[in-house]
């Protein structure tokens, strides 16, 4: 568990739980409980929408408090005054073993590890830095930060239904000329606003992590030019490279991949390679 404790960041955090918090409120006082006191389904709407954002909440929570995959510090000061790349290229530009140097670490690090400018250190398959989770998106926890990404497109989706549903099948208490039917009115068209701003937002950046994911091409190495780094593997194990080996019906449950918990932790706990300098 880290927390990064940058300003920009905090602010951000604040800003999408206050969000979610009044999409909730919206949603459950002025919707439900003042178009569907009568309805049979408003039981039905408290408990799935309370869900969704129960979901949105742990897989956030996750992506901002887990380890992006940061590459360990070297317990000795290392000397690099002769040597700043190892590994030998590949035809496709890449690199199978290109371990480079970080300056900024003094530290040597894996193929696809970047030096992240805000967290200060490098990160293992660094796609960017997003301040809407406080953290970097790497190999550890990209998977949370595509959930928080479903979840929100869910919950936007779901309060537009519930938004246009109440406007269609208005209730008898929802006249505008009063001040509580003008409250609800400016209440709605604020959460129209809100998710679909957020709605469209999340949209665009999905569509750009699934092309990085199925494509083995993380932003960093688009901006680079480098093309795919396994072009020849299949999309749904690069799939399960994120999701993790379980069954495909699991990869939205933000919790730990059951069946590579064991072999994540000693793939993670591998102490860097030695190299003689």
């Amino acid at each position: 568990m880290r927390f990064v404790k940058d300003p920009c960041g905090v602010i951000c955090l604040i800003i999408t739980y206050i969000m979610v918090i009044y999409a909730d409120y919206v949603v459950m006082r002025w919707i439900i409980l003042q178009t569907m006191q009568a309805n049979i389904w408003a039981p039905l709407h408290v408990v799935s929408f309370n869900t969704v954002v129960f979901l949105l909440a742990m897989s956030h929570l996750k992506a901002v408090l887990s380890d992006p995959g940061t590459v360990p510090l070297p317990a000795n000061r290392l000397d690099f005054s002769d040597m700043h790349t190892v590994g030998k290229s590949t035809g496709n530009g890449n690199s199978s073993n290109e371990w480079t140097v970080c300056t900024r670490c003094e530290t040597y690090r894996p193929p696809r590890a970047h030096h992240c400018r805000i967290c200060k250190r490098c990160i293992r398959r660094m796609d960017h830095h997003c301040p809407w989770i406080n953290n970097c998106v790497g190999e550890r926890n990209q998977k949370y930060f595509l959930q928080f990404l479903v979840y929100v497109g869910i919950l936007a989706i779901y309060s537009v239904v519930l938004v246009v549903g109440s406007f269609i099948y208005p209730c008898e208490a929802c006249n505008t000329e009063n001040v509580e039917g003008q409250t609800r009115l400016l209440h709605c068209v604020i959460l129209l606003i809100e998710s679909a701003l957020f709605g469209l937002f999340v949209l665009a950046i999905m569509v750009d992590q699934m092309h990085a994911i199925l494509y083995d091409e993380t932003a960093i190495e688009q901006a680079q030019q480098k093309g795919s780094y396994r072009p020849n593997r299949r999309k749904f194990y690069l799939l399960a490279d994120v999701f993790g080996r379980g069954h495909p019906a699991c990869w939205l449950l933000p919790c730990a991949s059951f069946n590579s918990s064991s072999s994540a932790i000693r793939y993670y706990d591998t102490p860097l390679l030695s190299h003689e300098v």
